[in-house]
């Protein structure tokens, strides 16, 4: 286990305040957590505990005040971003799966999918070719040149899934990606996702409250007052 997250994403010690002086709110505590490549792991805990800012960290989106954050092979945090272009990665190191969709309304569903890697430098062709065969593999191939008006809310969700694999990123980070949906598309948008994760060799971190999905978790970091604590999780089978 240890060798394999070595190649997923650990956190040591991260640190996150808000202010400064009296005012100063300690969002994130020496927060340590670590996912391996393939693993889906869930990220629970009340509103206001912290899970939003610790996904903002672990998205380059904020900068934490301090700690250590590796992704793959690469730290890319160490007490300061060791990473001059963030931009680029969040586009090819880090996938985002959210609530809702995002997908861009003027483009059809291969073109929303193949837009990253056209946007790292990935040829037309070899984008398109790359994004039709995740949307093969999420069963949605059939909807490749449809408006994404046109789908479901389980298709718009498995085009996102397809979207955030689409640079073959070493994590994943998914926020409520099960909030909106049923029972039965809740669940089988975690099946996709631990699919997905074992099939590339992706580390995965779902943040939900979705009472639905927590058994499925193997694993569990629960956060509570910007505090992390491992728990292990049900592992539920899926049928």
């Amino acid at each position: 286990m240890a060798d394999r997250l070595t190649k997923g994403i650990r956190i040591e010690g991260l640190r996150k305040r808000y202010g400064k002086g009296d005012t100063a709110v300690e969002a994130l505590k020496a927060v340590d957590m670590q996912v391996a490549p393939g693993e889906v792991v869930g990220l629970i805990g009340p509103s206001g505990s912290g899970k939003t800012t610790l996904l903002k960290c672990l998205g380059a989106v904020i900068e934490p005040t301090g700690g250590r954050m590796t992704l793959g092979d690469e730290v890319i945090y160490d007490d300061a971003w060791k990473i001059n272009d963030l931009r680029a990665l969040r586009r090819d190191k880090i996938g985002f799966v959210f609530q809702a969709p995002y997908l861009i309304p003027f483009l059809d569903v291969t073109d929303n999918v193949a837009l990253l890697p056209m946007l790292a430098g990935l040829s037309n062709s070899d984008s398109r070719k790359r994004a039709l065969e995740l949307l093969e593999a999420l069963d949605v191939a059939h909807r490749a040149r449809a408006m994404p008006a046109q789908l479901s809310g389980g298709e718009q969700q498995r085009v996102s899934i397809a979207r955030a694999l689409v640079n073959r990123p070493p994590v994943i980070l998914a926020d409520e990606p099960t909030a909106p949906l049923d029972s039965e598309r809740a669940l089988a948008v975690i099946r996709i996702l631990n699919r997905m994760a074992r099939q590339f060799e992706t580390a995965v971190i779902v943040v939900t409250h979705d009472e639905k999905i927590i058994p499925t978790f193997k694993r569990l970091y629960h956060i509570r007052d910007g505090e992390t604590q491992e728990e292990a999780g049900e592992g539920r089978a899926f049928e």
